[in-house]
């Protein structure tokens, strides 16, 4: 019987152009409901794909506390959210539901 390896899946290792993380992190927003740890976890997502470290210096936050931030396991601060979002060249958007 052979067995059959598998690995986790990555969506950081699909995020490949600043187009794909635009709209990565816009299907997030819809799909996160009120739920800011999806959130938090998505920008992580697009973090790693662009470079932890590069984040960390463009934000003037440590890249450890990044990491934790933005696991979805950890409660950022509103501030360190709008940080990483404008070092990811992204925006949030607002529309009536």
């Amino acid at each position: 019987m052979t067995q059959t390896k598998t690995t986790p899946y990555d969506s950081a290792e699909y995020l490949k152009t600043e187009e794909d993380m635009a709209l990565y992190f816009e299907a997030c927003l819809e799909e996160a409901g009120d739920d800011p740890a999806f959130i938090a976890k998505a920008l992580g997502t697009i973090a790693r794909a662009r470079g932890m470290t590069q984040l960390a210096r463009d934000t003037g936050l440590g890249r450890e506390s990044l990491y934790k931030a933005l696991s979805g396991q950890g409660n950022p601060e509103f501030s360190t959210i709008l940080k990483v979002v404008k070092a990811l060249g992204l925006h949030l958007h607002a529309r009536v539901a």
